[in-house]
């Protein structure tokens, strides 16, 4: 015993070893011994061998498919003909690693493997059940894979299952074949039809069992019953749809075992994909045993870490979700089935609901998690609870980004947008602490943008698209709109160096947008996005120099949109430009240029939300070079376009613009500040902002301050007098 336990914890380090060293040198001291023990005349060691190469299958699996798929093969085949058990047993079950995890190539081997498989299996000694596992196991590995081409081998197959239904004595034999038709219906669909009624036939006795030593058949049995269910579909197995459910309903009522409920509830998402009509009665008693489910927590051990937010994050750690308003993060120790049925449940929910609604609130609620647990460790800012935050971050964003990937409704995929969206916004750098998750919300971000030019230029100028491909375009532009977004956040999040890969693959599908050709609502989209992602690049490290490289690629595309005839373009164009003179500096840009563009539209332009931000560009370009800006002329032409009237989250922008300046031109700006706060009202940080320049005003300049204080109304004055006095 002492010996076979060294054996296995030397395969765990091995597979351990696999995963995480490059192939090459671990195959480099590890091959040598292999085959040394594969050659050995003692079949324990020929054991070993096998046992080697078989953990290795997962973590090396790109380097055996590649380099040495056939040799491995060949010498596994080999040692199932040995005339040692021990040897053989060990070859099945490499076999089965390979079929598990060297997919596809190991599929093309299909004529070579299946008739030895089938031949072995014909000649098993059903006593020694250990052995007949591992070739049930190798079998239903390689089987799943195969789809249609397991067509040749299914009258030998299904023949070799329903003779060991009936015939065989040993009830693991019995739920070893019934398992074995499980898989084999994933691979077969259709092609299983003339053999559903002889299988049900068989089963039936299995699925209303009522004693504890058929438990385990019987579980295996509902599973297998979901897994025919989805292959042969609603024309074969309707019929039975309705009584499947009643029996699933009629066992979980009357038996208390997680393993059972758990194949109860994939028989009913089976049920929900080929006859949904049939749950529909049912729906409120199936729900509340899933829910039921979720809510216990039997079986496992817990205990409480803090209170503020229930998550959900690795297998280790899974909390019960109580009934009340009041959540709690707990750590799990996990015992037995339980943890897994609430697993199962959460899965057949998903899938017996499929509502584009409820997948989008679940993923909305997966980002209220990560808010909250942000919020948690902000207020109480302890190493565990920083962990728990990229636990669950570590299973939040993987699942987003699949969502975006996968998902075929548009307007879920627009919800994960914006729930990934909302994650960055307040949790900001944490979001990206794990490197890897850069690359992989980029490039989703990427995809997605990439994917609405495709769309739109295969639409063309078409003017005969019907309502749905009308509305189609409409959501591939809230799409493009969504993932626009994502782009200054994720500038916003990291250091520029690591942003700029990003920007420079993500840009040309921007600039395509800007073109003179393309609609308003992608020009607007195009020069929108690019402020936003300057604006983000000037509180980031490295943000002065990316944006500086970029500068004479967006300059001529934000010029050319302050002329655009449309507004909300000539809009976004200016703020764009602000925040490019921002961004880049004071050396990088032609400001005497810039000022000239910005001159010519004051003159002009008429739309008082470009105004405002005209206002705000002049406001930037001075705070990031007030030496090159000829103030005797800009200053009274920025005072004479104030208050801003529409865009008035700019106003922090032009308050702390004249808060800078008040060292020039005191007197000119207590005027602005005080014609402002009398004729607009201001949010708090620009009032801050407003009240700490008028004490500092009052202090430095009183005779002045006094002066334009006695212009203001009575009400005014006292308001002002008031917030000047306060300490």
């Amino acid at each position: 015993k002492i010996e076979v336990n060294k054996l296995f914890l030397l395969f765990q380090i091995i597979d351990t070893m696999a995963l995480h060293m490059p192939p090459e040198k671990l195959f480099e001291q590890l091959m040598p011994l292999t085959l040394t023990s594969l050659a050995s005349e003692n079949p324990y060691e020929r054991k070993g061998g096998l046992m080697c190469l078989a953990v290795l299958a997962e973590g090396c699996a790109d380097h055996i498919r590649t380099k040495m798929l056939s040799s491995v093969l060949q010498t596994v085949c080999q040692s199932l003909s040995d005339s040692n058990q021990v040897v053989r047993s060990a070859g099945l079950f490499a076999l089965g690693q390979f079929s598990e995890h060297l997919q596809p190539e190991v599929s093309q081997y299909c004529s070579e493997l299946m008739p030895l498989l089938l031949g072995y299996l014909s000649s098993l000694n059903q006593a020694k059940v250990g052995h007949v596992t591992k070739a049930f196991y190798a079998l239903e590995n390689f089987m799943e894979n195969l789809g249609a081409d397991i067509e040749p081998y299914l009258p030998t197959l299904m023949d070799t299952m329903l003779s060991a239904l009936n015939n065989a004595e040993n009830l693991k034999i019995k739920e070893l074949a019934v398992s074995a038709i499980g898989a084999i219906a994933n691979a077969a669909h259709q092609l299983l039809v003339p053999y559903f009624l002889p299988v049900i036939e068989s089963l039936k006795g299995f699925l209303t069992a009522t004693t504890e030593e058929m438990r385990s058949l019987q579980t295996q049995s509902l599973g297998t019953l979901g897994a025919l269910a989805r292959a042969v579909g609603n024309d074969v197995f309707g019929p039975l749809a309705a009584e499947c459910v009643q029996l699933g309903l009629n066992l979980t009522d009357t038996i208390d075992d997680p393993d059972l409920r758990r194949c109860t509830y994939s028989l009913y998402s089976a049920v929900s994909t080929v006859s949904p009509d049939c749950l529909t009665p049912h729906l409120t008693a199936i729900t509340t045993v899933m829910l039921l489910a979720l809510k216990s927590s039997e079986g496992a051990t817990h205990k409480r870490v803090y209170t503020g937010a229930c998550i959900f994050t690795t297998r280790e750690q899974k909390p019960d979700v109580p009934s009340s308003c009041h959540l709690s993060i707990f750590r799990y120790i996990v015992e037995n089935s339980y943890i897994d049925e609430k697993e199962d449940a959460c899965d057949a929910l998903g899938e017996i609901f499929p509502h584009e609604d409820v997948r989008t609130a679940a993923f909305g609620a997966m980002g209220q998690f990560c808010q909250a647990q942000h919020k948690v460790w902000q207020e109480s800012p302890t190493e565990a609870n920083h962990q728990v935050l990229q636990k669950l971050l570590d299973v939040v964003l993987p699942c987003f980004v699949e969502a975006v990937r996968m998902e075929n409704e548009r307007q879920v995929v627009m919800g994960v947008l914006e729930t990934m969206n909302n994650v960055m916004k307040s949790c900001k750098e944490e979001v990206f602490k794990d490197p890897s998750r850069l690359k992989e919300i980029s490039n989703v971000i990427r995809d997605v943008l990439k994917q609405a030019v495709r769309r739109t230029a295969c639409q063309g100028d078409d003017s005969d698209e019907t309502e749905d491909e009308e509305q189609q375009a409409e959501y591939d532009a809230m799409l493009q709109e969504y993932a626009g977004e994502g782009i200054p956040l994720v500038a916003a999040c990291v250091p520029a160096d690591s942003f700029a890969p990003f920007l420079n693959d993500v840009l040309p599908v921007l600039l395509s947008k800007a073109k003179s050709s393309c609609t308003v609502a992608d020009r607007s989209f195009s020069v929108g996005t690019i402020g936003e992602i300057l604006q983000a690049l000037v509180s980031v490290s490295g943000g002065q120099r990316v944006a500086s490289k970029l500068s004479k690629r967006l300059l001529p595309v934000l010029v050319a949109g302050v002329r655009d005839s449309d507004s909300e373009v000539r809009n976004n164009s200016v703020f764009g430009l602000g925040c490019l003179a921002q961004a880049t500096g004071p050396i990088c840009v032609d400001y005497p240029m810039m000022l000239s563009v910005f001159s010519n539209m004051l003159t002009r332009e008429s739309n008082l939300r470009v105004i405002d931000n005209l206002c705000a560009a002049l406001c930037r370009m001075i705070m990031t070079n007030v030496e090159a800006i000829p103030l005797e002329q800009v200053l009274p032409a920025l005072v004479a376009h104030l208050p801003l009237k529409e865009d008035l989250e700019e106003n922090k922008t032009v308050f702390s613009c004249l808060a800078m300046l008040y060292t020039h031109r005191p007197d000119m700006v207590l005027h602005t500040y005080t014609h402002t706060h009398r004729h607009r009202h201001t949010d708090n940080e620009t009032e801050h902002i407003l009240v700490v320049l008028m004490k500092e005003f009052a202090l430095q300049h009183s005779a002045d301050f006094q002066a334009a204080v006695t212009s203001l109304p009575v009400e005014q004055q006292a308001k002002l007098g008031a917030a000047v006095s306060t300490s």
